[in-house]
């Protein structure tokens, strides 16, 4: 992601968060999902191992997918959206100039990071909203910078036929390797260059997990490190991609996914 998508989503954030906190009684109405097959995903980068998916394993459907995402009001401390405004509707929409680092860009965009259609994703973040003002006139600078400091995890819930859950996840850790020394990306019309990519420790969990670290240049002013994690369940996989804003506009490392959203999300996949 370049600078001026950080800037859109942010203002989208900051201007969300704010007019939450105004909605007098009103923590978040949002969770519903996305009715569209198209979701994206975050990834993880530790590993468990295990099989539990078979050649005879069926894949859920899209549908069946959005249930299985969470909803408002299942982790404390966070609020629901669909996602419909910050993440790509396709992988036609995201593309990079290695096929190898393909996964890697699909499970950061919620996307499905394997080849299946059955696809559904959606947004958490932080509910701030309570110690925000409840008034405009009330609003002051150092709200508005509060109101940036939004820390928002993509999940993505894919699933698959026979072993494609496994592949999924193997053709992620793959590409960490494979692309190791960066790529070039282009979402959604933006283009960005990823300078690095890293296994690292994630959260975990499932049957199989894999998270990873990239350091994505700042149009030439220092680089911004992000966080995802991929976990297979079965033959479901959940990616998880973490991007804090005020670190974001600054450049800084965007934190880890947090567990308690990870942790959640696991526990509703059958």
């Amino acid at each position: 992601m370049k600078r001026s998508t950080g800037a859109r989503l942010c203002s989208t954030a900051a201007i969300g968060a704010l007019s939450l906190a105004l909605l007098t009684g009103c923590s978040s109405d949002e969770g519903s999902k996305k009715d569209s097959g198209d979701s994206k995903g975050a990834s993880s980068s530790s590993s468990s191992s295990s099989s539990s998916s078979g050649s005879d394993a069926k894949a859920l459907t899209s549908a069946e997918l959005e249930k299985l995402l969470l909803a408002q009001g299942e982790v404390k401390g966070y609020k629901v959206a669909d996602g419909d405004d910050t993440l790509p509707k396709s992988k036609s929409a995201v593309k990079t100039d290695k096929a190898a680092c393909d996964p890697l860009a699909w499970a950061t965009a919620a996307l499905a990071p394997g080849d299946t259609d059955a696809n559904a994703g959606n947004t958490v973040s932080a509910d701030k909203a309570s110690d925000a003002p409840t008034s405009l006139d009330d609003v002051s600078e150092a709200d508005i910078e509060d109101a940036f400091d939004i820390t928002l995890t993509f999940v993505g819930l894919s699933s698959y036929d026979g072993d494609g859950a496994q592949k999924a996840v193997k053709a992620v850790s793959d590409g960490i390797a494979a692309c190791s020394g960066g790529y070039g990306l282009k979402a959604d019309g933006e283009t960005s260059k990823v300078t690095k990519v890293a296994k690292e420790k994630g959260t975990g969990g499932g049957d199989e997990s894999v998270a990873f670290s990239e350091d994505v240049d700042m149009d030439g002013e220092g680089t911004a490190t992000f966080h995802a994690e991929v976990i297979r369940k079965d033959n479901t996989v959940a990616t998880f991609y973490t991007v804090n804003f005020a670190a974001f506009a600054d450049g800084g490392d965007m934190g880890p996914v947090p567990a308690a959203v990870v942790t959640a999300q696991l526990g509703k996949l059958k």
